[in-house]
């Protein structure tokens, strides 16, 4: 029998699916990926079919292998990482989804929050998930599902509906509808689960509604989840042994395993995580206290986390609605070819604006126009707008968590663009780490099903050297002008809608 020598990653994403094999070093052997359609119903609204992912997945696993050249018996495990948030309501019995996955995006509920916090909810909430109350967590999601499709509360009623994000419908589909399951991180961004008790808690499943049998076994990020029972794999069960939400399955990546260890991932949003240990720091800034990928199901380990929902996604819009832009690298060349942008500041709040202001109601807003401005300054100042928000996570961070960040850790598809890390490092006025790999994300979640096979240990995966280091060298006065526009520009777009 072939040796099983190999992790198969599933790094399942907003927009696209991917499979990356690494070697027992963690090492890629081979990446495959293919994108799938985004569904936007109505004005705010974001959805994905749930079969057309799956079949994304499923077509980017056979193709990894067959670019590797890798019988399934080398594969010694698969781990999951996956976009979060994201829910999917399916039939048990049929396995047949009731409606699209409602993406973390959407801002459908928006207006179902806004009644909880009228109801003045949310600070017990906070206390019990860590999180504020915004439509992009997934209890309101499933709510909307339950209240909207056609006998859908009934059947959840009757026990014939299960519900998870997108990590429970991968692994749903993967054991062949044997396992239903999630790991903490997931379940930690639900507003269903309490990530003191580590439970699904009750009073919150009564407050949104949520029958109890709908729900996912929680376990350990790092560990036996599901065995794969795929006709590619034919007779050979390989382990899910690693689990975790993308943005933890990140940090896990980078190494930030300590107290005070940051890291930044620049993808279709932007999220900065902050290790703090076995202490969860309830934030008074606007963000959220989240669980770390756990390990050990004893010893929960906590980060502050501030959501910034678009980061490459702007620059996504240059090149696909504004049409200014042919190649999304382009961008870094075009903005280091001119000095600044003559004042000209975007604020990308296109589906509102997330950590620290969690203003539901902002709007994109670019303000700053002079006769001069064209499309350089307008590539720049998007390029730019992604640096200024996670200067506004970190400030925050700070105020709650007094451990200063002496360096950040970069990854994600918008880590590669030069000038933004070189800019970021500039306005933050700390080092910026860019690894060897940026991909972070799928390393994190092959890593801990290397813990579970005993290949690695915590201390060898947190001793990964950077590729390159961005020092600040921007002088404070420019820095502090360059924030003060910025935060004027914030302000224009501040509860741009009425509702």
């Amino acid at each position: 029998m072939t040796t099983a020598t190999t992790i198969l990653a599933l790094d399942q994403g907003t927009t696209s699916s991917r499979a990356i094999l690494f070697d027992r070093d963690l090492h890629i052997i081979a990446s495959a990926q293919q994108e799938f359609p985004q569904l936007y119903p109505q004005p705010g609204w974001v959805e994905h079919d749930p079969e057309v992912l799956w079949q994304s997945q499923c077509a980017v696993m056979s193709d990894v292998l067959a670019r590797a050249d890798c019988p399934p018996t080398r594969v010694a495990a698969l781990a999951i990482a996956n976009q979060r948030e994201t829910v999917v309501v399916w039939n048990r019995h049929t396995g047949q989804p009731v409606y699209n996955a409602i993406v973390w995006q959407c801002r459908r509920s928006a207006d179902a929050c806004g009644a909880l916090k009228a109801r003045g909810l949310e600070d017990s909430i906070r206390a019990k998930t860590g999180l504020l109350l915004d439509a992009y967590l997934s209890a309101t999601k499933l709510q909307w599902i339950l209240d909207h499709v056609p006998g859908a509360r009934d059947d959840a009623r009757r026990g014939d509906l299960l519900c998870g994000t997108i990590d429970s419908w991968l692994l749903w589909k993967l054991s062949g509808g044997a396992t239903h399951a999630t790991d903490y991180t997931n379940a930690s961004r639900t507003l269903l689960f309490n990530i003191h008790t580590l439970r699904w808690d009750p009073d919150l499943l009564a407050l949104f509604d949520i029958p109890a049998a709908m729900l996912p076994q929680v376990v350990p990020s790092s560990g036996l989840a599901a065995e794969c029972r795929l006709p590619v794999f034919g007779t050979h069960h390989p382990p899910v042994l690693g689990i975790a939400g993308d943005q933890q399955a990140a940090l896990f990546g980078q190494g930030a395993i300590e107290p005070g260890q940051a890291k930044n991932t620049y993808g279709t949003g932007c999220f900065l995580l902050m290790n703090t240990g076995p202490k969860a720091v309830l934030s008074h800034q606007g963000l959220l206290t989240t669980l770390t990928a756990q390990t050990r199901p004893d010893a929960p380990h906590y980060a502050l986390e501030g959501s910034m929902f678009i980061a490459g996604a702007a620059i996504q819009w240059l090149r696909d609605e504004l049409r200014i832009l042919d190649n999304a690298a382009d961008s870094s060349a075009i903005a280091a070819a001119i000095s600044n942008t003559g004042g000209v500041y975007l604020v990308p709040a296109f589906a509102g604006l997330g950590a620290p202001h969690w203003d539901m109601y902002a709007r994109g807003t670019l303000v700053g126009l002079t006769r001069g401005t064209g499309r350089p300054q307008i590539i720049r100042a998007t390029l730019e707008a992604i640096a200024y928000q996670c200067v506004d996570v970190v400030d925050a961070m700070l105020a709650d968590y007094p451990h200063p960040i002496t360096v950040l850790r970069a990854d994600g598809g918008a880590a590669a663009n030069d000038f933004l890390m070189q800019f970021q490092a500039d306005v933050l006025d700390c080092p910026v780490e860019r690894p060897a790999s940026m991909e972070s994300t799928a390393l994190g979640a092959a890593a801990l099903a290397a813990l579970a096979l005993g290949w690695h240990t915590l201390d060898s995966l947190a001793a990964r050297p950077p590729a390159r280091v961005f020092s600040p060298a921007m002088e404070s006065d420019h820095r502090r002008r360059l924030l003060a526009g910025w935060r004027k520009a914030v302000a224009r777009a501040a509860k741009w809608m009425d509702s």
